[in-house]
């Protein structure tokens, strides 16, 4: 994905649907061609050089109107049943695609604080606070991205012979994006991804290194993605099927 430098709401009509998307133009954008995403809460994100005609933006969403309502349906569909979580003992979390309990530990005078034990993430807290004990698990979950995906990073880079050298990165809480990658090489990661399994972290980092040779959607990068990783498309799945999970808050 790119990131975008200006934004603007837009709609179109599909049968007796209105497809609903986000246009973001991108001044520094060298490719032409248009990038149409489904995020995986189902918001419709289409990328776009700066000069390009709203006409033209409006002409290439109909144009793929029937693939944008089909994965926007499967979007809503699997975040239908997300509840918000209650940040209380016994609550379900996933670290690296395995499940563990919440377990909240009150110790009053104690800094917040979370760690691993056995099949619990412990938070102690001084007291019971829903956003003290997520800001807990935030950082847990950012410091233990900050140490895997680096070294993750470094073995799917080593055989690309594009990467010259380890691009920067930086990690950004997102609320639908498990990464992106600017016009400049700059990869952004989402702390959330961690609690993916490991095939579907290497499945972003590779997706993102992608974008440093092909920044965009063409025939070309998914090209790459299939040398590179032939069954990426079912891990794929199986991280947008745990896409209501890692992002419930």
């Amino acid at each position: 994905m790119l990131m975008a430098n200006c934004s603007t709401q837009h709609s179109i009509q599909y049968g007796d649907e209105v497809i609903r998307f986000i246009l973001r133009r991108q001044p520094s954008r060298t490719v032409q061609r248009l990038a149409i995403h489904v995020e995986p809460d189902g918001r419709v994100m289409v990328d776009a050089p700066e000069a390009t005609p709203i006409d033209t933006v409006l002409m290439s969403v109909k144009k793929r109107s029937r693939w944008i309502s089909q994965h926007v349906d499967a979007a809503r569909e699997r975040m239908a049943h997300v509840r918000p979580r209650e940040y209380v003992s016994g609550e379900s979390l996933h670290y690296l695609g395995r499940r563990y309990r919440l377990k909240v530990d009150i110790q009053i005078d104690s800094s917040p604080d979370a760690r691993m034990r056995g099949g619990f993430i412990v938070v102690t807290v001084p007291e019971q606070s829903p956003a003290m004990i997520r800001a807990a698990l935030d950082a847990w979950f950012r410091l233990r991205a900050s140490e895997l995906f680096a070294d993750r990073l470094a073995a799917v880079a080593a055989p690309l012979r594009w990467v010259k050298q380890t691009p920067p990165t930086r990690l950004q809480f997102m609320k639908v994006q498990w990464g992106s990658c600017s016009p400049v090489g700059r990869i952004t990661l989402n702390p959330l991804l961690v609690k993916a399994p490991r095939e579907c972290i290497d499945y972003v980092l590779l997706h993102e290194l992608c974008h440093l040779l092909h920044h965009n959607h063409s025939p070309k990068f998914y090209k790459t993605l299939d040398r590179h990783m032939p069954s990426w498309r079912a891990i794929k799945e199986k991280l947008d099927n745990m896409a209501e999970e890692v992002f419930r808050a």
